[in-house]
């Protein structure tokens, strides 16, 4: 593993991007189990008003995972509110008496890498960070089922029909920015897939990333988000210094709209059955189409909290910390596309049975 910042004095920053749910909070907590002899902080940014992310971190119990190391940007995306909150976070990290030597972002779900990328080329920071490389992160059965592509024969034939029609999807544009400024994709998930899924799978994201990209990315597959650290910090990309080499479908742009998704918190009473709790889930996050569900509910007679995590209809759940005495409801953040029916998403997921 190269140590960037001997080398250079600049502070290495590796930056986790990757679709909702694609397993960036998992594959960090794998890697801070890990010894890697260096002081690590964590900066998590989230798309809605409510932290998930930031407390499961803080919550993993791994020695030497400090609170103070876990930085949580909430209500935010990082690729819009660069000036406001990404800055002053980094700056407050280099003035520390006892900086970090490595800085690991998880950007939200819906978030644009390559604004971020360009704010380390800002005053202050500049001289002081430097992009160690970006990882994405793909998930692998949602890719498979085709969640984030469309068909681009289909709509290349529709735009030469008709020029002045539009037919981005927000969707797949993040996806696709999300690969074209990676340094080293992984495709996650792969215990949930079949052998023959997996070499396809792996083969599509290297076409796709091959679309954007004169550079060689690296494709590695995971599981549970097990990865070697020293796979993923030392890359030594110096991502700030190529951006012309990251295109994105909004080069030229200020910014990006998250008007295009939605995002709200529910709450919904202490529960009694896990198994039919997280069905409920399966099936309004089905019947409402919704991208994630995720968040945390206290179970009767249980001394933890329970985590819920789903991308769309697939859940997974687990106790992760205490229950502290002011957890009386649970608190579910839900993302979607623009337009959903809060009330009637709201009366679904209080009311089972």
């Amino acid at each position: 593993m190269t140590n960037d910042k001997r080398a250079s004095g600049k502070i290495p920053v590796t930056v986790v991007t990757g679709f909702l749910g694609a397993g960036k909070t998992t594959l960090l907590r794998h890697v801070l189990t890990q010894p890697h002899g260096r002081r690590i902080a964590v900066i998590v940014n989230e798309f809605g008003s409510l932290g998930i992310d930031g407390s499961l971190l803080r919550s993993c119990g791994i020695e030497g995972c400090r609170d103070e190391d876990i930085v949580e940007l909430a209500n935010g995306c990082l690729c819009c509110t660069v000036a406001d909150d990404f800055l002053p976070t980094m700056q407050a990290l280099i003035d520390r008496d006892d900086p970090p030597e490595h800085v690991v972002i998880e950007t939200s779900g819906l978030a644009l890498p390559k604004p971020l990328l360009k704010a380390f080329g800002w005053p202050g920071i500049r001289t002081r960070m430097t992009v160690d490389g970006v990882v994405t992160l793909v998930d692998g059965p949602a890719f498979v089922e085709g969640r984030f592509a469309d068909d681009p024969e289909a709509v290349a034939a529709q735009r030469a029909a008709d020029p002045s029609l539009d037919h981005d999807n927000p969707l797949v544009e993040v996806f696709e920015d999300q690969l074209a400024s990676a340094d080293l994709v992984v495709l996650g998930k792969t215990d949930l897939m079949t052998s023959d899924a997996v070499v396809a799978a792996e083969k599509a994201v290297q076409e796709q990333v091959a679309r954007f990209s004169s550079r060689h990315v690296p494709v590695l597959k995971t599981s549970e988000g097990r990865i070697d650290a020293s796979v993923l910090l030392g890359i030594g990309a110096a991502a700030e210094d190529d951006l012309s080499a990251r295109p994105s479908s909004h080069d030229g742009a200020d910014d990006h709209e998250h008007d295009d998704f939605d995002s709200f918190v529910v709450t919904v009473p202490e529960q009694t059955d896990i198994v039919a709790f997280v069905a409920h889930l399966e099936q309004v996050a089905g019947r409402f189409d919704l991208l994630r569900i995720k968040g945390f509910v206290p179970v009767a007679g249980k001394a933890r909290r329970l985590a819920v995590q789903g991308v769309g209809t697939r859940f997974r759940h687990e106790f992760d910390a205490p229950r502290t005495a002011d957890l009386t409801e649970g608190h579910l953040v839900v993302i979607g596309r623009h337009g959903l029916d809060r009330e009637a998403i709201e009366a679904a997921l209080k009311t089972q049975g």
